[in-house]
């Protein structure tokens, strides 16, 4: 069933063999990820400990689900409609106000932030269940993700009324409800499952909008490189080393992601006989790929700002953290679209474990350089392999 909204587009989006074009309202909302990775990459920064590391997480899966479902309304409605339009600026303000708040999330703006991203989540569902027309595929679904998005925004609500100890379990739980409930259907009483064999998704859409939130993420570490070049005094030996270090580690993990198995993805999911669940296994993966860029980015803040330096045992895990959570997000995304675990992937993983063991009495630029050889040789072989 197509219905019309507004100028005459379509509500639903229709797909020309396959394929949904990214719009340019899709792109604009993008926009404010790039402020909202920043503002959780520099509160990690300013917060090198174990609570600052949970606390880190916490938003950056909200950041990601906030994402994230955004982008499977736009793979099923079409943006240009112009009042799934509206929704997408309201949201981009929510997701605006969030990035604004997140500084001081575990502080006093903790209320600010639960009722924006609360609002933001379940108004977009809200918005959704309303849209669509009695007895659509669809319907049961959202009104699913709607009930989860309403347990889900009372646990940010009800954190927010607390101090920081108990916000951040409240948090944690509320994560959670919007992280694991696709894994079992959205189950909720007298509203049963739902089943991803019924998401008929657009392989070539999800793909590309997960490759242009890395792009996002990949530019945050480009603007540690260069922000860190404009504050220097003086650009002398170490830091110009440091400088080709963090920018050849950017291009390694470009390399490693557009290089390989994001080539294969698109395909795997439309053959796949249920793409739907093949969509949230991609989805599900990318949260901890791109975290790994954002932890990586931040290790490069540390190496820019001081290459010789001793390390304490924080620093040492977030420069050694990030390449590994990428190499491991990168790992699974190529197991789920080649059906084959790399070796290469395997041997760089291990390669960093060994060296966060022997990273305390390493410089931050010796760290940081033997972790770009790494991933330069496993994006190459990677390479290679998939081409032969």
């Amino acid at each position: 069933m197509i219905f019309q909204d507004g100028a005459g587009y379509p509500f639903l989006r229709k797909s020309e063999g396959g394929h949904v074009e990214v719009t340019t309202e899709e792109l604009f909302f993008d926009l404010i990820y790039v402020f909202l990775v920043t503002q959780i990459s520099h509160g990690l920064l300013h917060h090198l400990n174990g609570t600052g590391f949970l606390q880190t997480l916490v938003l950056w899966f909200a950041a990601w689900l906030g994402w994230q479902y955004t982008g499977w309304v736009t793979n099923w409605f079409d943006p240009r409609s112009p009042s799934l339009r509206c929704v997408l600026f309201g949201s981009m303000a929510l997701a605006l106000l969030c990035g604004a708040a997140a500084p001081e999330a575990f502080g006093v703006r903790g209320l600010d932030f639960a009722i924006c991203y609360a609002v933001m989540q379940a108004g977009r569902s809200a918005f959704v269940v309303w849209r669509l027309p009695p007895g659509h595929d669809l319907l049961p679904n959202y009104r699913r993700i709607l009930g989860w998005n309403l347990i889900s925004g009372a646990c940010w609500i009800i954190g927010a009324l607390y101090p920081s100890d108990m916000r951040l379990m409240f948090w944690c739980m509320a994560v959670l409800c919007e992280y694991v409930s696709p894994m079992f259907g959205f189950w909720l009483p007298f509203l049963g499952r739902s089943h991803t064999s019924d998401w008929t998704i657009s392989g070539s859409h999800l793909v590309e909008r997960c490759q242009l939130f890395v792009m996002v993420a990949l530019g945050e570490a480009i603007m540690a490189s260069g922000l860190s070049m404009a504050r220097a005094e003086n650009w002398n030996t170490p830091v110009l080393l440091s400088f080709c270090v963090s920018f050849l580690c950017t291009i390694a993990m470009w390399w490693l992601y557009f290089g390989t198995s994001i080539k294969k993805a698109e395909h795997a999911i439309t053959r796949s006989s249920d793409p739907g669940r093949m969509g949230a296994y991609v989805h599900y993966i990318h949260a901890i790929l791109i975290a790994g860029i954002i932890v990586t980015a931040v290790g490069m803040d540390i190496l820019l700002e001081n290459p010789f330096e001793s390390l304490s045992r924080p620093a040492l895990a977030v420069m050694t953290l990030g390449p590994l959570l990428y190499l491991f997000g990168s790992c699974l995304y190529g197991r789920i679209v080649t059906s084959c675990w790399s070796i290469w992937h395997i041997a760089g993983i291990c390669a960093f474990a060994a060296l966060s063991s022997l990273g305390l009495s390493l410089s931050p630029l010796a760290i940081c350089a033997i972790g770009t050889v790494i991933l330069l040789l496993v994006a190459g072989g990677a390479e290679w392999n998939s081409q032969n």
